[in-house]
């Protein structure tokens, strides 16, 4: 099987006039860049340019049931009620319910306990099991954490048991919601919250500001007592903005889940990362430190490569609870003990999905070759499906869906859509009876399919990706601007840093470059699969350019040579490897 040929547009390089005076305060670099965000005035770009967090944060009782469930908080909170915090399993889940976690400490409320299924054991969402547990416990209250909005019986179980579930969650929502006593999910048709498409944790961050709204309301807000955050009743004494200081989980959360970084997930992520550069939570601390990464130059990048991945491994191949301990503790020691094994875990990990990769892609030269790709094993662990479709898919230019048996022996998949299908809508349009189960977004999502279902998977999903037009589309890269190798200067990534954090719905700018002399050739890496060029400016200047797992890789060898001209798309980036600052060229792919 082989991968398609990338095909790339080159943007239109000049803006209308209108809008030019608009920005002629810029670099036209800089205008251009915000243009092809869809930024035509002056007033939009400064938003986005310069976020403020209460400007661009929206009233957190817009969103339908929001009122109804601080309420219910406020009341189990008087009460003295048992609550449970419900979360995922994932890089949104856990750092929603760690947001949710540090709020109770805040107010020094104690009868509140955190769970959080466990993948192979439980399955995603809430599990009834857990609920009779919860209910002999005597909790009374469940707030469910990027998660719930499949739920319906589950719910009905925990009110047949006497507990209220408030349902937080950022999924796409069914034809029937959740009997809950709250539902908060701006996806909601009847919900007029202006963002419908925050992370989980962006939700349950929106639930917090709700509750030191009215929780404040005829208590202290500011100064010293504000700062022992305790609760009397239904009064809080939490300092003006302390919050904020939770927007490094949902920075973290936003980043990692892939949701656009626009409107009020463009404040979570600027500002979340901003608070992720001096966090004090020990465990974050210590896996940076374990990585070798500078907290205070801490990236999207290094979120996405090297934090997300340790957190996720826990559910993965492990326990979740790990993870949410990493984050949540204030026990130095444990922090420490949870970065070194989570770190260790993920390295097995690592070696584990390589060998099912390998397997998968013997499988597809096996067999003939179709738009997209549907393969499995019974013995695939099933938390590792989505790493699998995730390598797929950037092997391939190809949807990739991935199934395993889960420990119930059901049959359970991950997806990854190659950036041009829907696969929701993709897995929404096949005919029932295939999938028992299906959830997700458009770039990923996640299915159970029956035993009678998996023999006619790849047959259903290829019928109705055909018969779409607007799935069946051919990969298409947009190349931001031409440029040559002397306009990559720190100047021009100084500009390009600008419009930082990048993520989905704000990709990093996209350069051409066309005709370039490689100036040396380097294959690195334990398994010298990363490839690195050198190029050399009129000056004499040498910039490297990477790209990491490189395709054009084989046996250890490679048909560039020093001479060749090639012509590439590329990231600017600033490397801060052994603490030396860098400007380098990230290869995306030769064309």
């Amino acid at each position: 099987m082989q991968k398609k040929d990338i095909k790339f547009t080159l943007r239109d390089s000049n803006l209308p006039e209108e809008v030019k005076k608009e920005f002629n305060v810029y670099s036209e670099l800089l205008g251009l860049l915000l243009y092809y965000r869809g930024i035509e005035t002056r007033e939009k770009a400064e938003k986005f340019l310069k976020p403020d967090y209460y400007r661009d944060t929206h009233d957190p009782f817009l969103m339908k049931d929001m009122g109804k469930a601080v309420e219910r908080i406020l009341k189990a909170i008087e009460q003295k009620e048992k609550i449970i915090i419900y979360s995922d399993y994932d890089a949104d889940g856990i750092p929603g319910a760690v947001v949710l976690h540090d709020f109770f400490k805040k107010i020094n409320y104690e009868n509140f306990e955190n769970y959080i299924p466990h993948r192979h054991d439980e399955g995603y969402g809430l599990n009834k099991e857990a609920i009779k547990k919860f209910s002999k416990n005597g909790a009374s209250l469940i707030i469910t954490i990027d998660c719930g909005i499949s739920d319906s019986k589950e719910v009905k179980e925990a009110q047949k048991m006497g507990v209220d579930v408030i349902v937080t969650d950022h999924h796409i929502v069914g034809e029937n919601l959740p009997p809950a006593f709250a539902v908060l999910n701006p996806k909601q048709k009847d919900c007029n919250y202006p963002d419908d498409v925050l992370a989980g944790a962006g939700v349950a961050f929106k639930l917090v500001q709700a509750l030191i709204t009215k929780g404040s309301e005829g208590g202290l807000s500011s100064g010293s007592e504000a700062d022992r955050g305790e609760a009397s009743g239904r009064t809080f004494l939490i300092k003006k903005g302390w919050e904020k200081w939770l927007l490094d989980m949902v920075g973290l959360a936003t980043i990692s889940d892939m949701v656009p970084l626009t409107d009020e997930n463009r404040v979570f992520s600027y500002f979340g990362m901003q608070v992720l550069r001096k966090s004090p939570r020990y465990g974050l601390m210590h896996l940076l430190s374990h990585l070798k990464i500078d907290q205070k130059t801490l990236t999207e990048d290094d979120l996405s490569f090297m934090i997300t991945p340790r957190i996720n491994v826990a559910s993965r191949i492990d326990n979740p609870d790990k993870a949410f301990r990493l984050l949540s503790t204030d026990d130095e020691v444990e922090a420490r003990e949870m970065s070194l094994y989570l770190d260790t875990i993920n390295a097995k990990r690592k070696t584990m999905v390589a060998v099912m990769v390998k397997e998968a892609i013997k499988k597809l030269k096996e067999r003939e070759e179709k738009d997209l790709i549907v393969v499995g094993n019974p013995q695939w662990n099933p938390g590792l499906l989505g790493l699998i479709a995730n390598s797929l898919a950037e092997k391939y230019k190809k949807t990739a869906f991935v199934w395993g048996r889960g420990g119930d022996g059901s049959i359970k998949g991950s997806c990854r859509s190659c950036g041009i299908v829907d696969v929701f809508e993709l897995m929404s349009s096949v005919e029932k009876g295939v999938f028992s189960d299906i959830g997700g977004h458009k770039m990923a999502g996640g299915f159970s399919v029956s035993k009678e279902g998996i023999h006619i998977l790849e047959e259903k999903l290829l019928e109705v990706y055909k018969k779409d037009d607007n799935l069946n589309v051919d990969v298409n890269l947009v190349a931001d601007k031409k440029i040559f190798m002397d306009d990559v200067s720190w100047d021009t990534y100084k500009i390009v840093d600008q419009l930082a954090p990048f993520g989905t719905g704000n990709e990093k700018p996209l350069f051409f470059l066309e005709g370039v002399k490689i100036f040396n050739v380097k294959i690195f890496g334990k398994q010298n699969n990363h490839l690195g060029l050198d190029f050399r400016k009129k000056s004499g200047q040498i910039i490297s350019a990477i790209k990491f797992f490189a395709d054009e890789i084989s046996a250890g060898e490679t048909s560039f040579k020093k001479g060749d001209k090639i012509n590439i798309l590329v990231n600017l980036e600033k490397s801060t490897f052994r603490n030396v600052n860098e400007l380098r060229l990230r290869i995306v792919d030769f064309v």
